[in-house]
C-alpha cells in the first residue's frame, strides 16, 4: 500500500465544510466507543450497523458519506481490537484502553463519495457536506495508477492547510545488485548512529536548534487573550513551526534509512523500548528529538522494498560486552572509550555496533533466510548454487561467524 499526499486548495467555505466532515467523523467514532463501553459483547459488525442508526437520528451525521461513516467505525474497532490484543499479551497497565478523541484531524472515504478528475489535478467530494471540488498540488503523478487501485482517500488538516492522501493498493519493490556488506547500527544522542565500521553520523537535533524560536512563539500565545482571533493566529504560527520540525525529522530519517539499506545486504540494529527510555526525564527530550523509532520504521520499510535483511537484536549489555573477547566491561554513560584487558581499545559506540552486528549475524544464521540466499544466487551469475545447496548451507548446523560477511559464508 502506497500513500501519496497532495496539498488541497479551495475556498474558505469549502475548508469550513472539511472541518465539519472531520467533526462528524470524530462524533461517529466516539459514539461507537461509547456503545462498546455500555453494551457488552459488541463486535465489528454491530458498530457498522450502528452507523446507520446515528445517520437516522442525527441529520449532520447523515450528510457524511455512508462509507466514510463506516471508516470511522472501523477506526473505533481498531482501537478496541488493539486493546484486546494487549490484554491477551499480558501487557501491564491500562493496556491501551480505548479513549475518546478530542482533537481529530482527518476523515477517511473509501471507494465512494469522491471522484478524481481526468487530469488528476483535482478531486470532487459528492456527499452532502458541501466540500465540492478541491485543487491538488503535489510532486506525485497519479496517472501511473488506475482509479480502482485507490482504496482510501483521506482529508487531513494540518497547521498549514488541508491535505488529501490517496491510499493505493500496490506493492512496491525494487531490485538492486547485492553489495556483500553487513552493518550493525548503534544509535545514540551524541552521534545519531555509529556503525560497525566506525563511521559516525551527526545528530541534527532539530528540536534543540529550533527551541529558542518555539519558546518565543509560546510566550506570544500565552500573552494573547483566550478565545481571541490574535491568539488563534499565534497558535497557528506555533503549530507551523512544530510541523516544520516534524517534517525535518522525517526527511532526515527517510534519506538516512534509504542510504543505509541500499549500501548493505544486512542491517542489524537494537530492539529499543523507547516508551520505557523516555521515563528518564533527564534524557526524554533528547531521545524524542532523535526519533530513533521513526528511523527504525523506515529501515524496515526500505528493507522490504529493496529485499534486504533487517534484524532487531536484544540491546542488553551491548555497550558493556567486549567485541573482541566477549568479556563484560562495566562503563558509565560518561565513559566514551571501551578499554578491555584483552587489549581492545575503541570508541564505545563502535564496540556496541560490532556486538549488535555479531548478534544479528548469529540470529540470521540460525533462523535461516532462504529467500535472501536464493536471490543472491540468482542475481550473481558467477555463483552457481542450486536450491539444494542453499538449503544445506542455511541450516541450524552452520551460523554466520562474526568476522565474515553473510554472502561469503553462503558461498563457502
Amino acid at each position: 500500500m502506497l500513500v501519496f499526499e497532495f496539498k488541497a486548495y479551495g475556498k474558505s467555505a469549502q475548508l469550513i465544510a472539511v472541518d465539519d466532515a472531520i467533526r462528524t467523523a470524530k462524533f461517529i467514532r466516539n459514539s461507537c466507543i461509547r456503545l462498546w463501553m455500555d453494551v457488552q459483547g459488541i463486535g465489528k459488525n454491530d458498530l457498522q450497523k450502528y452507523c446507520a442508526v446515528l445517520a437516522a437520528n442525527f441529520p449532520f451525521a447523515s450528510e457524511l458519506n455512508s462509507m466514510a461513516r463506516q471508516a470511522s467505525a472501523e477506526r473505533a474497532w481498531s482501537s478496541i481490537s488493539q486493546f484486546y490484543d494487549n490484554c491477551k499479551k499480558g501487557i501491564p497497565g491500562l493496556k491501551g484502553y480505548p479513549q475518546f478523541h478530542k482533537n481529530c484531524r482527518s476523515v477517511e472515504y473509501k471507494t465512494s463519495g469522491w471522484k478524481l478528475a481526468d487530469n488528476r489535478k483535482s478531486i470532487t467530494f459528492s456527499d452532502k457536506k458541501g466540500i465540492g471540488r478541491l485543487k491538488l498540488k503535489g510532486t506525485r503523478d497519479l496517472h501511473f495508477y488506475q482509479v480502482n487501485q485507490i482504496k482510501r482517500v483521506r482529508l487531513v488538516k494540518r497547521a498549514d492547510g488541508v491535505y488529501v492522501q490517496f491510499c493505493i493498493d500496490v506493492d512496491r519493490s525494487e531490485n538492486i545488485e547485492p553489495t556483500g556488506n553487513t552493518v550493525g547500527l548503534d544509535v545514540g544522542l551524541k552521534e545519531y548512529y555509529t556503525d560497525s565500521n566506525g563511521a559516525m553520523t551527526e545528530n541534527p537535533k532539530f528540536l534543540r536548534s529550533g527551541e529558542k524560536v518555539l519558546k518565543r512563539l509560546g510566550r506570544r500565545v500565552s500573552r494573547r487573550v483566550k478565545g481571541s482571533k490574535n491568539r488563534g493566529k499565534a497558535r497557528l504560527i506555533l503549530g507551523k513551526r512544530h510541523l516544520k520540525i516534524s517534517r525535518q525529522r522525517k526527511d532526515h530519517a527517510v534519506k538516512l534509512a534509504r542510504c543505509v539499506v541500499q549500501s548493505n545486504d544486512l542491517i542489524a540494529y537494537e530492539d529499543l523500548r523507547i516508551k520505557n527510555m523516555v521515563k528518564n526525564h533527564c534524557l526524554a527530550k533528547s531521545i524524542n528529538d532523535a526519533s530513533w523509532y521513526q528511523f527504525r520504521v523506515w529501515v524496515e520499510y526500505f528493507g522490504k522494498v529493496f529485499k534486504r535483511v533487517t534484524v532487531a537484536v536484544n540491546p542488553q549489555y551491548s555497550s558493556q560486552e567486549c567485541s573482541s573477547c566477549g568479556e563484560v566491561v562495566k562503563k558509565t554513560l560518561s565513559t566514551r572509550t571501551h578499554v578491555c584487558l584483552c587489549g581492545c581499545v575503541m570508541d564505545r559506540d563502535e564496540n556496541a555496533a560490532r556486538i549488535i552486528l555479531s548478534r544479528g549475524l548469529g540470529t540470521v544464521g540460525h533462523t535461516g533466510t532462504f529467500a535472501l540466499a536464493e536471490s543472491w544466487a540468482r542475481e550473481d551469475s558467477r555463483v552457481n548454487l542450486s536450491k539444494t545447496d542453499v538449503s544445506n548451507t542455511w541450516g541450524d548446523e552452520t551460523s554466520t561467524q562474526s568476522g565474515e560477511t553473510l554472502i561469503e559464508q553462503v558461498m563457502s
